[in-house]
């Protein structure tokens, strides 16, 4: 039997993941002793095809869990939480204060896209004269209120009971504001789950903190196969794209996530700007939510590097590029139809749903624009389908053109790179390491690397019990 096959278990701890362990969304890991239950994240999965997948039962009872650990806001590791209280979980909601503040944001966000989709989808049914009604979102308001008032913060490194028998303690992740790392200390042992790691060399968050020794690891492997260039050629990179757009009269679309990218993109405009690598142009935010988790970043800066957090301190705003203007009004698109010289930053980040796409239907066809990825494009996504080559793309149900110069600029990632993944995972000595939160590829090329040092590598399956 190979060390990876091995099925001795180091603790008494056992893994039920219900999303994220055999893809990059949807993260939800039930951690199970004796006498306790312990959810890590209640993420939604997101992508084209995934709306059966987000309605579909539980491997496990709602009900029987004690206690819910978010790591960070993102949709895909929180988007299923009111729905979790819908079928009946009536337990703490722990994470950082920033998280929570971040995930109720997401939450209301995503709340408002389900009713809006099912007004569109029964007038798309009336207009056909198709019988029946459009499926209902899986949770009420009532659902989400009340599972946002179940919130319980909790500060960076303090020990707090988790549920009767257990112990968590949070470390910063850098990922996003408020992300964490959990450790989870119990009778059984300690197991520990990495979140979503940030990357060491990003603008805005300090590095990940180390972790504590562990027996057993969750551990995320979004880029576990793929190192990233520094930021110094991020910048550079992210310059030449903006500056040539800009001089042969184009327009740069920049597809951005609400947290962490939108704040990341603004600010590398307003320091290029002042170091005159770009010209100063018209910079329109088009993304109302991305407003608001600017709003959070400027709330919580003891999250943040030291340099942005004292800028905050003194008055100086690093997310405010000289030209820009926000946009409060749904209309932006049309309004900037014939605009030239213009930065648009709007969600979403992989081209899923938002203003972005209303963009995209207006300058996707003209040579002269540059649509700038700065973030990872998950399989099946608009945006995968563009990087990936695709000439013609439906967006918005019409069938556009993708003339415009297509540029990526993946140093942006708020993820650790494979180097740094291997240096985190070995600094917690895990005996048992189980690869998550990645595409096949990805997880492998991780799973190889720890597994060729005598550690035991498993693999989660959903809904499988997996003995740690």
């Amino acid at each position: 039997m190979t060390t990876r096959d091995a099925d001795r278990a180091v603790s008494g701890w056992t893994l039920c993941s219900a999303g994220g362990c055999e893809g990059v969304t949807g993260s939800a890991h039930l951690l199970m002793t004796e006498d306790a239950r312990v959810l890590v994240d209640v993420g939604l999965f997101q992508g084209p095809d995934d709306e059966e997948a987000n309605r579909a039962p539980w491997p496990f009872d709602p009900r029987s869990i004690d206690a819910v650990v978010l790591t960070h806001g993102h949709l895909d590791h929180v988007g299923r939480l009111p729905r979790l209280w819908a079928d009946g979980y009536r337990g703490p909601v722990f994470a950082t204060a920033a998280t929570l503040a971040v995930a109720e944001v997401v939450l209301r966000d995503a709340a408002r896209i389900q009713k809006e989709d099912r007004a569109r989808a029964r007038r798309r049914a009336r207009r056909a004269g198709v019988a029946g009604d459009a499926p209902r979102p899986p949770y009420s308001d009532n659902d989400l209120e009340a599972v946002l008032a179940r919130g319980r913060p909790v500060p960076f490194h303090r020990r707090f009971t988790v549920c009767r028998g257990v112990h968590g303690t949070l470390g910063r992740a850098g990922h996003v504001l408020g992300a964490a790392w959990l450790a989870l200390d119990g009778p059984a042992g300690r197991v520990l789950a990495s979140g979503d790691l940030g990357d060491a060399d990003g603008p805005l968050h300090p590095p990940p903190e180390p972790p504590p020794p562990t027996d057993a690891l969750l551990i995320e492997t979004t880029y576990g196969d793929r190192r990233h260039r520094s930021w110094d050629a991020t910048a550079r990179a992210f310059a030449e794209v903006v500056r040539r757009t800009l001089e042969r009269g184009g327009n740069v679309l920049v597809p951005t996530f609400a947290l962490e990218r939108t704040q990341a993109v603004l600010n590398t405009l307003q320091v290029l700007e002042a170091r005159r690598e770009i010209p100063s142009a018209r910079v329109v935010l088009d993304a109302p939510m991305g407003e608001r988790m600017t709003d959070l970043y400027r709330r919580f800066p003891q999250t943040l590097r030291s340099a942005i957090a004292d800028r905050l301190a003194h008055g100086d705003d690093p997310f405010h590029p000289a030209g820009l203007e926000i946009s409060r009004g749904g209309g932006t698109a049309r309004e900037l139809r014939d605009a030239r010289g213009v930065v648009i930053v709007a969600g979403a980040g992989m081209l899923t749903g938002g203003r972005m796409l209303q963009h995209l239907a207006f300058h996707l066809g003209d040579p002269r624009n540059a649509l700038l990825f700065v973030g990872y494009q998950a399989e099946g996504t608009l945006g995968r389908q563009i990087v990936d080559g695709a000439r013609g793309v439906r967006v918005l149900g019409d069938s556009v053109e993708v003339a415009a110069e297509i540029a990526i600029v993946d140093g942006f990632s708020a993820h650790a790179d494979a180097d740094a993944l291997d240096a985190w995972w070995r600094a917690s000595g895990a005996r048992v390491v189980v690869p998550v939160h990645g595409e096949a590829a990805a997880r492998e090329a991780l799973a190889d690397r720890v597994a060729a040092t005598g550690a035991s590598v498993r693999q989660a399956h959903l809904g499988e019990a997996l003995p740690l």
